[in-house]
């Protein structure tokens, strides 16, 4: 690795992006640059290529799933920045983000042909947010992205700031959530601010406002020898919209139709999970620094778990830890704000601690409540709470992926009879 020295500025710029300034060519196989007709959006993006390109630092960014810490991917130096700025541990995997095709194959290897799946995903969800594993040119990309596999995550983002940052540095961006390592994913420059900022581990913050998704992509690995898609993370792009193209492209002769099969719930795979391709698969996620409490109220207790009431669960969390007299704690509620559980709330407010609710907008949209989760995390964090509770949801469509973050952020899940 390069021990070149560079100089960094000690103060951290937030700048506006106007989304709406920023315009691409219609097809993703040309490389001709973004126009941006506001000045000061793409004086902005200048300076972000200039600290990703001559100063080989870390720039956050929007994307339509989380905001970003992004670095140029193919650069050792550059990328080791996001290992310490996240404190991320080192066979924890990037994903790399292009803004067109021919950066894509900048990556490949040359005798690499796209299969008839993939080209149907990109067709359908590129730019987007969903990630394909591909066969990496160990040659172009750095081992510290890949964690030392043979595979590269890549995902074209179709945030308008995102796509054109990396057009106009020319070079693809390796780049996680822009959070400090467990925490939970930034879906606002504020929270990256108040975070990696907050901690001079960053410099430069591009604001193009909150994510559209907000959680990450969708990750899926199309390599295997039996043409079946394996959803290794749940995301922004759902297991139905994946079914629903692979069905589309029929049965190819002499071959299965393939599958779409999600890790944990139709396989299971601990050789990978030990070794990941993909992030979020091996770390515990998306954890505030207050306890987090995931409440299942639909799910059955599995054998050997008691169930408890709702009114003894706030009881019981509103207590101070140590059992003594105390005033009663703060709790946070991650809930759809057509919840049951609200009306009890509503009904006792004062008598059990002070609750405070963050609405995860109704219970038929499970893609309200996915692109609420992280900002409720956080929103509640700051706000003081002493615990947040969140609310089971149904695995459905965007569901699925929710509830993949909630498990992972809570340290206790609790059965509501």
């Amino acid at each position: 690795m390069s021990t070149k020295k560079f100089t960094m500025p000690s103060t951290m710029q937030v700048l506006d992006c106007d989304s709406l300034s920023i315009s691409f060519p219609a097809s993703l196989e040309s490389t001709a640059l973004p126009g941006v007709s506001s000045a000061s959006t793409l004086e902005a993006l200048k300076l972000a290529v200039h600290h990703l390109t001559t100063l080989a630092d870390v720039v956050a960014f929007p994307t339509e799933t989380v905001y970003g810490l992004g670095a140029n991917a193919l650069s050792s130096t550059a990328v080791a920045r996001i290992f310490a700025a996240k404190g991320r541990p080192q066979d924890n995997p990037l994903i790399v983000h292009v803004s067109s095709l021919p950066m894509l194959r900048r990556l490949l290897p040359k005798d690499y042909a796209l299969s008839r799946t993939y080209a149907a995903l990109i067709d359908a969800f590129w730019p987007g947010a969903l990630t394909l594993l591909f066969p990496a040119d160990p040659r172009v990309v750095p081992a510290a992205v890949t964690a030392g596999r043979a595979s590269v995550a890549v995902r074209m983002p179709a945030h308008p700031a995102a796509r054109a940052l990396i057009a106009l540095a020319d070079v693809p961006l390796a780049a996680p959530s822009a959070n400090a390592s467990g925490k939970p994913s930034p879906t606002r420059a504020a929270h990256v601010c108040a975070d990696l900022g907050a901690a001079g581990r960053v410099h430069v913050v591009l604001d193009g406002g909150p994510c559209a998704i907000g959680l990450e992509s969708t990750v899926v690995d199309g390599l295997g020898e039996d043409g079946n898609l394996r959803v290794l993370r749940p995301g922004g792009v759902t297991v139905e919209d994946l079914e629903r193209v692979v069905a589309a492209l029929g049965v190819e002769e002499g071959r299965a139709q393939p599958r779409v099969l999600v890790h944990k719930r139709d396989y299971e795979d601990k050789a990978m999970e030990s070794a990941p391709t993909t992030p979020g698969m091996k770390y515990r996620h998306y954890s505030p620094s207050v306890p987090v409490v995931l409440l299942m109220t639909t799910s059955q207790a599995p054998t050997g778990h008691t169930s408890t009431s709702f009114a003894d669960t706030l009881t019981f969390f509103s207590k101070s830890a140590n059992g003594t007299e105390a005033p009663l704690r703060k709790i946070g509620l991650l809930a759809p704000f057509d919840s049951p559980l609200l009306e009890y709330v509503q009904a006792v407010a004062g008598g059990v601690g002070k609750v405070q609710h963050f609405a995860l907008g109704t219970r038929a949209d499970p893609a309200t409540s996915a692109a609420r989760l992280f900002d409720g995390l956080l929103t509640l964090e700051q706000d003081g709470v002493d615990v947040i509770l969140i609310e089971e949801i149904p695995e459905g469509r965007e569901g699925l992926a929710f509830m993949n973050r909630a498990r992972k952020a809570a340290g206790e899940l609790v059965y509501l009879s």
